[in-house]
């Protein structure tokens, strides 16, 4: 598959996800409507909460992930390396220099947000910044820049935000049967009907899961090797990673709805065969076997 090919295939999964959080919404509201004995009620409000979430998760999407990380504008008389490094590799990929942002954080990750080239973000923790050398920056600027280049991040920003409205509708619905649990008009309600709301309301955040899981496995792999294109040095983000999968800091600007952003998994996970299913569910390949291509390319 040729860039080209990614970048179209990556704008028309956008399109396809936003269709699907559109239906996924509104037969919840639905659900829930016809539960609270008023479906058409809900279901406009259903209908009109996902467009507006949709739209909004399209053209603000960088700022909704930047506010829920706390990234923060980088300087570049502070952050020297970071601004230097990304400017030198976006002249050299031909691309506009992304905005930079750094989240006050320990643990060592990065990621890229936005919409498209001429409205993207590389958001790095400190932790990274200070225990990476250059070449070792260079290799996951180019990566995280590959995704920019990829439109990878117009895809993953969307995802990121519309997973974790879902959950928050999840959150929210809980939270009201439980205040309203001993509303006299629950006896006339269909006991079918609840069995079928507590349904929706595991399924639907497990759906949106997997949306997040298809979208951000593959995508890794290419930015890699295309990071490694760019500088020329495989070598350099092979490091990086080695590094980033041996801290034991875990983040703390990281939710499980942006997780799939980040270069590396946020989450620390266990290793052996007892994290076999956790690692079937994780939202980044293995970082070993990512190791393994970059020093065989």
């Amino acid at each position: 598959m040729t860039v080209y090919n990614q970048i179209s295939t990556n704008k028309l999964k956008t399109y396809l996800i936003i269709f699907i959080f559109i239906l996924l919404m509104s037969g919840f509201f639905f659900i829930i409507g016809k539960f609270f004995q008023n479906p058409g009620l809900y279901f406009a409000i259903g209908i009109s909460f996902s467009l507006i979430s949709s739209l909004g998760s399209y053209f603000y999407s960088d700022k909704i992930v930047l506010f829920t990380t706390g990234a923060k504008p980088a300087s570049k008389k502070e952050h020297f390396n970071f601004y230097t490094v990304t400017e030198n590799l976006a002249i050299a990929t031909g691309m506009p220099m992304p905005k930079l942002y750094v989240m006050d954080d320990q643990s060592m990750n990065a990621f890229a947000t936005g919409r498209d080239p001429k409205h993207a973000v590389v958001a790095a923790t400190t932790g990274l910044l200070e225990r990476l050398d250059r070449a070792e920056l260079e290799g996951v600027i180019a990566h995280e820049l590959s995704h920019i280049k990829n439109y990878d991040i117009l895809l993953a920003s969307i995802v990121a935000v519309l997973v974790g409205t879902i959950a928050l509708v999840s959150d929210w619905i809980m939270r009201s049967l439980w205040w309203r649990g001993n509303d006299d008009r629950r006896e006339n309600r269909s006991p079918l009907l609840f069995v079928l709301l507590i349904i929706a309301l595991i399924l639907t955040p497990i759906v949106a899961t997997l949306i997040q899981l298809t979208v951000s496995r593959k995508r890794e792999f290419l930015a890699d090797a295309t990071g490694a294109l760019i500088t020329r040095y495989p070598e350099g983000l092979a490091r990086a990673l080695e590094k980033i999968s041996g801290d034991r800091h875990v983040s703390t600007h990281a939710t499980s709805s942006t997780a799939h952003l980040f270069i590396a998994n946020p989450f620390k996970k266990g290793k052996g065969t007892g994290s076999w299913l956790a690692s079937l569910f994780s939202t980044h390949p293995p970082v070993e076997e990512r190791i393994r291509i970059l020093r065989n390319l």
